[in-house]
């Protein structure tokens, strides 16, 4: 099929066939008054006969409303507050882990201070008198469980 020329495309039938329609039962209403025949002449000459309409209603006047749900504004706002703090919280919660970190790190440094404190005291060699410390071990005699010195 060429689709550039017109002279070659092809014609093809389609034929539908339509679905009935079953009317609804029509009601019929009597009008309390028969209405008044009127005629009206239009500008082209023509007359035109037939039942005066009724004059339609006016609509009742639409309440003024926001244009947007207040509840819709604030859980907006809540959401651009909630992304704003976001940022923060995040750095919150770094900066809780640094100073959890430095106070770990106090920590281990307090302990090596004071455990080298403690060693010096034990181990120091005081004013130069010592070489050492000094322990005497006597001979101990143990009889019927019973210690004797």
């Amino acid at each position: 099929m060429n689709h550039h020329d017109p002279a070659r495309w092809e014609i093809t039938e389609q034929t539908y066939h339509p679905i009935p329609v079953t009317p609804a039962p029509l009601a019929i209403h009597q009008p309390h008054a028969v209405p008044d025949i009127q005629t009206i002449q239009l500008p082209d000459g023509r007359i035109i006969t037939g039942y005066a309409l009724a004059p339609a209603k006016a609509p009742e006047p639409v309440r003024e409303r926001p244009a947007i749900n207040p509840l819709a504004i604030n859980i907006a706002l809540g959401g651009i507050g909630f992304a704003a703090v976001c940022g923060g919280l995040m750095l919150l919660t770094t900066f809780i882990a640094a100073v959890a970190a430095l106070i770990q790190q106090l920590v281990i440094l307090a302990a090596v201070i004071f455990g080298g404190f403690i060693a010096i005291q034990v181990l120091g060699t005081g004013n130069g008198r010592d070489a050492g410390t000094v322990v005497n071990i006597r001979r101990a005699v143990f009889k019927r469980n019973h210690f004797h010195s």
